[in-house]
């Protein structure tokens, strides 16, 4: 299985170079448009930067947990804003 560390470079990868900015890349994703991420659509982003559809679902599970703040199961913009954040310090 990939790294965690290698997983999260290919995210910031893919807003990097595929989006303006990080809130054009949640925007995107959020094909709902009700201002969070939900499972399937992390799973989107993570095809997107090109994480073995083996694994997509257990990472995007894991995203959720260690990003989702305020417990409702999705990620929201403060949220996504965060995690942006922490990967491109790491």
């Amino acid at each position: 299985m990939a790294s965690k560390k290698k997983i999260l470079k290919k995210i910031q990868i893919v807003i990097t170079n595929h989006f303006d900015s990080p809130e054009d890349a949640f925007n995107f994703f959020d094909k709902s448009g009700n201002g969070t991420l939900s499972k399937k659509e992390i799973v989107t982003l993570l095809k997107q930067a090109e994480i073995s559809g083996f694994i997509r679902g257990i990472v995007s599970s894991k995203l959720i947990e260690g990003y989702d703040k305020d417990g409702d199961g999705q990620v929201n913009w403060k949220e996504f804003k965060y995690a942006v954040d922490e990967i491109s310090k790491g």
